[in-house]
C-alpha cells in the first residue's frame, strides 16, 4: 500500500508541475481572449503527462511567431528535404526531432510519426494501436471505446491530452489535410469544450489557434496513451491486433509463432471458436463483447497459472 500511495505522490507531483509550467504562458492568454462571463478553466490531463511531451510543448511554444519565407519557404520543410513543401506535419517532426536531441529520448518513429504525406501519419498512429475518431467510428475497422469501459465513443466523449496530434480534413474526402499538437483543453461554463493547439503551416505561420472539441473538421487524434480499443476483423494489422493475438495465445487459440500482428484466416478462426466457447455469435470479428470477455478470460488464465506465481517465503 506504502508503495502505491508513493507512485501516487510522483504522479501527482508530475501534473502539478506540468500545470505550473502551462499556467505561465496559458493564463495571460486566457485573460486576453476572455471576459468575466465567458472565463474558461483549464481541464487537468487525466493521464500522466510523460516529461518529454513537457519538453516538447516547449520546444513547439518556442517556435511560435516563425513565418514561412518567399516561395513558402521553410525550414521545417527544408530540414524534411522539400524546403518549399506545405510543412504543417514537418514542423512537428522537426519538433520531435529537436526534443531527441536536446533531451536524448527516441520519440521519432517510436512515439510519434515521420512524415509528410496526406494520410501516413494518422495511418501510422492507427497501426500503433493510438488512435481516436472524433465521433468514434473508424472507417475499415469499427466502433471505438475507451479502455476499462463497455460503451462506445461519441463525439465529445475523449478530451485530447496534451501531445495528442490532432488531425484535420478541410474537404469531403475524409483525407487528412492538416495536423496540429494539443497543448491543453479548456472547459467554459457551459460546459463547452475548446482544445488549444500548437500547429505550423496555418497558413503561413506557427501560432498558437483553438478550435471547439465538436468541431466537425476534425477527423480524430493521434494519443500519447493507449487509451481506446476498437472492432477488428479480418484484412485489419497492427499493434491492437498483435494484442488480440497475444490475448487468444494465452487462452491457446494460437500458437506463439502465429502472433504476427496480422488479421488473417488464422486470427478470424481463433476468434470463431472462442466466441463459440464463451455461447456468442461466431462471426470471426473482435467487437467490444468479445474484446472484454478475452481481456477477462486472459488475465484469469495468466492469474491461475501456477508458473507465474511468486513463491513467498514466510520464515
Amino acid at each position: 500500500m506504502a508503495h502505491g500511495c508513493f507512485r501516487t505522490r510522483i504522479r501527482r507531483r508530475r501534473v502539478c508541475a506540468w500545470l505550473v509550467a502551462l499556467l505561465c504562458f496559458a493564463l495571460p492568454v486566457l485573460a486576453e481572449e476572455s471576459t468575466e462571463e465567458s472565463l474558461e478553466e483549464i481541464i487537468p490531463p487525466q493521464w500522466e503527462v510523460p516529461d518529454y511531451v513537457t519538453w516538447l510543448l516547449e520546444i513547439a511554444g518556442g517556435e511560435v511567431g516563425y513565418r514561412e519565407g518567399d516561395h513558402g519557404y521553410s525550414k521545417y520543410g527544408e530540414w524534411a528535404g522539400d524546403p518549399y513543401s506545405q510543412w504543417c506535419a514537418e514542423f512537428l517532426c522537426w519538433c520531435v526531432d529537436q526534443t531527441d536531441q536536446q533531451h536524448g529520448t527516441e520519440l521519432l518513429e517510436k512515439v510519434y510519426p515521420l512524415y509528410s504525406g496526406s494520410n501516413t501519419g494518422r495511418s501510422w498512429f492507427i497501426s500503433q494501436g493510438r488512435y481516436v475518431v472524433r465521433n468514434g467510428y473508424l472507417a475499415q475497422w469499427g466502433y471505438q471505446w475507451l479502455k476499462g469501459t463497455d460503451t462506445f465513443l461519441t463525439t465529445g466523449d475523449y478530451i485530447p491530452q496534451p501531445g495528442d496530434w490532432v488531425f484535420f480534413t478541410w474537404t469531403d474526402t475524409q483525407d487528412t489535410d492538416h495536423v496540429a499538437m494539443v497543448e491543453y483543453c479548456t472547459r467554459d461554463a457551459e460546459g463547452n469544450v475548446t482544445v488549444h493547439v500548437i500547429e505550423g503551416n496555418n497558413p503561413v505561420a506557427v501560432q498558437r489557434n483553438t478550435y471547439p472539441l465538436t468541431y466537425t473538421r476534425i477527423l480524430g487524434y493521434g494519443t500519447v496513451h493507449d487509451v481506446a480499443d476498437w472492432t477488428m476483423r479480418y484484412g485489419n494489422g497492427g499493434e491492437k491486433v498483435r494484442q488480440l493475438q497475444e490475448k487468444l495465445a494465452t487462452l491457446g487459440y494460437l500458437t506463439p509463432e502465429e502472433v504476427d500482428g496480422g488479421f488473417g484466416i488464422l486470427t478470424s478462426n481463433a476468434v470463431k471458436a472462442f466466441q463459440a466457447e464463451m455461447g456468442l455469435q461466431d462471426t470471426g470479428i473482435a467487437n467490444m463483447e468479445t474484446q472484454l470477455l478475452l481481456s477477462q478470460a486472459a488475465t484469469d488464465a495468466i492469474r491461475n497459472d501456477p508458473t507465474n506465481w511468486i513463491v513467498v517465503d514466510e520464515e
